[in-house]
């Protein structure tokens, strides 16, 4: 493509050059037309006819083969010889010819032949209102002192409109409030600029903040406009806007004056006192190529330069300081920096700053470094090409002449790379080009964009029931990627309640560990399942957190021994199931109902048929507990029938109950209250029995009382013997067994005993559990191991040899029927008691 524009050029300057010849040797006649129209005409427009305005006929265009001469590049014009006209040729962008000079116009020639004529055209380009005025900013924030004085100054950003003229910029507006007026000035170049002047004190109680908007219209037809909100914060108490000693400040710098190098100082005074007076200095509406160029030190007013100079590209710098005190009054002033051409012609890289670390959360865009590449050669030696040599998530942008920009591309993320070397390469197009490398070092830094995340979505566990508090259940574990106090994960249980108490009073965690502990001891019976959240949260700033749902599922055990409902078993009467004698087989007498506490298996219920006056009249149906006549009733048949039917569920171990049911086998209720009118006598003969068992224990336990003590005084006396001829000094340490202590000079065991002494409804049974108090190690005494108390008293009379396993069973009791734990009890205590003194005394002594 540039080739060909090259050629082109070459043959215009040719085709110039054969026509200044053919000018001086031939003779001439010339004329001259002038032509004016608005930019933004379509192709084939017409401009002028020029046969007409130049006299010419049609013939004679065609015969001299008129033709348009131009040193543009651009054709804008075309000439219609067999019409005598002139039309657009291109499209014609008067801000794109002429920029903002006026008038715009461009001149060509239009040459004939046989005899040579060469005419002039001039064609005006007259302005169109296709611009609108444009702010930079769409945004300005103040801070203004309610104190601010009536006719304080704001400067104001200035629009820009491409359009000249009418077209042009003609006025700013400001909307309609009651504290601000716009007033309206001109630059020496005649650019409008606007300031907003304060006619009414402003009110922070009344009013803290406003929101105006500055609008910008231009002269044309129709009017165009461009608008900028303003933000105004009204800050308290500051009655003094600070002064600049000069409305404009002048300065010359050279061109490519180093960093740093000195500019101008700017001062402004403050009539406040204490911190009000001081005043800061900072830039005015100045955009972003200036505020890479020079630097302002907000406290002495100095100007610097922070980046390069260059003559070819700004001859001049104009700028508004603004002096700004600490209750937010301002002054502002015009700075205007002349710029004193050099030869230069060295290319360099200058970093205008660089930011590392870069937080990992920064969105694409976000800029990390401002370079500037500049190469002060000329022509194609100085046009240079800036990009990142690698790939990475970054990238160089350039919306300035021989500025760049390093900015992000894609999201950053610390958990993937940590750090980056971003090498900027820039190239010029010179033969050879040479080229210079810049690496920069940019670490990410993290910031808490993860939250933990838990290993499982959901924990499911289980636990048996009769569980020892502050059992460990389970273990939560959550992981988050980030790193330090974002990465510090604690556990935290979520509050809800289970059945009207608080999850707390159920389970805990270990806000470090995450490890659930079971606070209290569960019951199957009571709570089936705990259902709750625990929240994993991190150290960050804010926290992140997740939430999983935890489920315990308790077990059951068989810890529950059946109840019998029916039929119910009473104290002082006597209830019995009538049986006709005329019966047939498989006749209906009862129903056992009973129910378990416990589910699963260990609900299962089984009844058994395990005493009964005839075994072959009566079965009970193994699932059902239905009592039926298995042969037909005779007369031969006991009126009076007592079955024991035994209910027994499915556990490991098992667990039982009994229940008593009386038949009557008869045809009329006289003959059934006959047979059981002895039900009475039998029952005081079973309390006489009872209390004489009772008594016998009592006399046997006085009798092992008044033995032992006879034991105790012939081994205090054998003792007392043998620390008289014992000569030794050593002392005497007593030895105590493992399992007892002694503690204050008192022995005792070293846990604490309980027993309770149950009976059923049949003072002859005794359905008895062992148990080791202290423990949740429980023996249970099985029902098939039950006995009657009598074979329980004749065994220690005929085995007092075995006394300490004896006293044990006494004092390891645990369960035994309701009937009998106040007659059985009080005997119990007296050997229990003698037990517990006899091994003080005699810790070693073996039975």
């Amino acid at each position: 493509m540039e080739v060909t524009d090259n050629l082109q050029t070459i043959c215009k300057i040719h085709q110039s050059r054969l026509l200044s010849l053919l000018l001086c040797f031939s003779p001439l006649v010339s004329g001259h037309i002038r032509y004016s129209i608005p930019e933004e005409m379509k192709k084939g427009s017409l401009i002028g006819n020029v046969a007409q305005d130049l006299g010419l006929d049609l013939k004679r265009l065609r015969s001299g083969r008129a033709r348009i001469v131009s040193g543009e590049s651009i054709q804008y014009t075309e000439l219609k010889a067999d019409k005598g006209t002139l039309v657009v040729n291109e499209r014609i962008d008067r801000e794109q010819l002429c920029g903002d000079v006026t008038p715009c116009s461009f001149s060509f020639e239009i040459i004939l032949e046989n005899p040579m004529e060469l005419h002039q055209v001039t064609v005006e380009i007259t302005d169109i209102n296709d611009h609108s005025p444009v702010f930079k900013r769409n945004r300005i924030n103040f801070e203004i002192s309610e104190s601010a004085v009536i006719g304080a100054r704001f400067s104001l950003p200035i629009a820009e409109d491409q359009d000249v003229g009418v077209n042009g910029l003609k006025e700013y507006f400001l909307t309609e409030n009651e504290n601000f007026i716009l007033k309206q000035n001109s630059n020496a170049d005649g650019k409008k600029y606007a300031e907003m002047v304060l006619q009414k004190p402003l009110d922070r109680e009344t009013n803290p903040s406003l929101s105006l908007k500055l609008i910008a219209v231009d002269g044309g037809t129709p009017q165009r406009s461009g608008t900028v909100n303003i933000d105004i914060i009204v800050l308290d108490v500051n009655d003094n806007a600070p002064v600049f000693n000069q409305s404009v400040y002048k300065a010359t710098v050279l061109e490519n004056s180093p960093k740093d190098t000195y500019v101008i100082t700017v001062n402004a005074s403050d009539a406040d006192h204490g911190s009000n007076r001081i005043v800061t200095f900072l830039f005015s509406d100045l955009d972003s190529s200036l505020k890479n160029i020079f630097t302002l030190e907000e406290k002495s007013g100095k100007i610097s330069i922070k980046g390069s100079i260059d003559y070819e590209k700004d001859k001049k710098y104009e700028f508004r300081i603004d002096a700004k005190d600490q209750g937010g009054l301002t002054d502002s002033s015009k700075v205007i920096i002349e710029v004193t051409d050099v030869n230069d012609n060295a290319p360099t890289i200058s970093v205008m700053s660089f930011t590392s670390p870069v937080s990992e959360d920064s969105p694409p865009g976000t800029t990390i470094g401002i370079i500037n590449v500049k190469d002060l050669d000329s022509g194609d030696n100085g046009q240079v090409n800036c990009k990142i040599e690698e790939n990475s998530p970054f990238k160089i942008k350039s919306n300035l002449r021989n500025y760049y920009t390093l900015v992000t591309d894609t999201v950053l993320d610390r958990e993937g790379v940590s750090d980056y070397n971003i090498t900027v390469v820039a190239t010029d197009s010179g033969l050879p080009p040479l080229s210079v490398r810049r690496t920069f070092h940019l670490k990410v830094s993290d910031v808490n964009d993860n939250a933990p995340v838990f290993l499982q979505s959901v924990y499911n566990t289980f636990i048996t029931e009769n569980n020892s508090p502050g059992l460990s259940v389970l273990t939560l574990r959550a992981k988050d990627p980030d790193e330090n106090q974002n990465a510090r994960v604690s556990y935290i249980l979520e509050e809800t309640n289970v059945g009207g108490s608080p999850i707390s009073d159920f389970v805990s965690v270990n806000a470090e560990s995450g490890v659930v502990h079971a606070v209290r001891s569960f019951d199957y019976e009571q709570i089936k399942e705990l259902l709750f959240v625990v929240k994993a949260q991190d150290g960050g700033s804010p926290p992140l957190s997740s939430n999983v749902t935890v489920k315990i599922l308790i077990q059951d055990q068989n810890d529950n021994p059946p109840q019998v409902l029916y039929p119910v078993q009473t104290g002082g009467s006597v209830v019995a199931e009538m049986v006709p004698r005329s019966a047939d087989v498989g006749y209906l007498v009862t129903k056992v109902v009973a129910v378990d506490v416990d589910s699963g298996q260990n609900a299962w219920l089984s009844y058994k048929l395990q005493k009964a006056t005839d075994r072959a009249l009566f079965e009970v149906g193994l699932q059902n507990g239905e009592i039926r006549t298995i042969r037909q009733v005779s007369d031969k048949d006991a009126v009076k029938q007592r079955l024991t039917v035994i209910v027994e569920d499915n556990g490991q171990p098992s667990r039982s109950a009994t229940v008593i049911v009386n038949v009557a086998v008869a045809d009329s209720f006289p003959e059934v209250l006959s047979e059981f009118t002895d039900f009475t006598h039998d029952k005081e003969y079973k309390d006489n029995l009872t209390f004489y068992l009772v008594l016998a224990l009592a006399v046997v336990s006085f009798l092992f009382i008044t033995c032992l003590v006879v034991i105790i005084s012939v081994k205090i006396y054998r003792w007392r013997q043998s620390r008289i001829l014992y000569q030794s000094k050593l002392p005497v340490i007593p030895y105590y067994p493992p399992r007892y202590s002694d503690t204050l000079g008192t022995g005792t065991l070293p846990h604490v005993y309980n027993y309770e002494v149950c009976r059923t409804t049949d003072s002859r049974k005794s359905d008895c559990k062992f148990g080791r108090a202290g423990s949740q190690n429980v023996l249970i005494m099985e029902p098939s191991s039950t006995g009657t108390m009598q074979r329980i008293q004749r065994t220690k009379v005929e085995q007092q040899n075995e006394f300490a396993a004896d006293t044990s069973l006494f004092i390891n009791i645990h369960k035994c029927s309701s009937k009998e734990k106040k007659s059985l009890s009080d005997s119990h205590t007296y050997s229990a008691s003698f037990f517990f003194f006899f091994f003080f005394f005699f810790p070693n002594t073996n039975f």
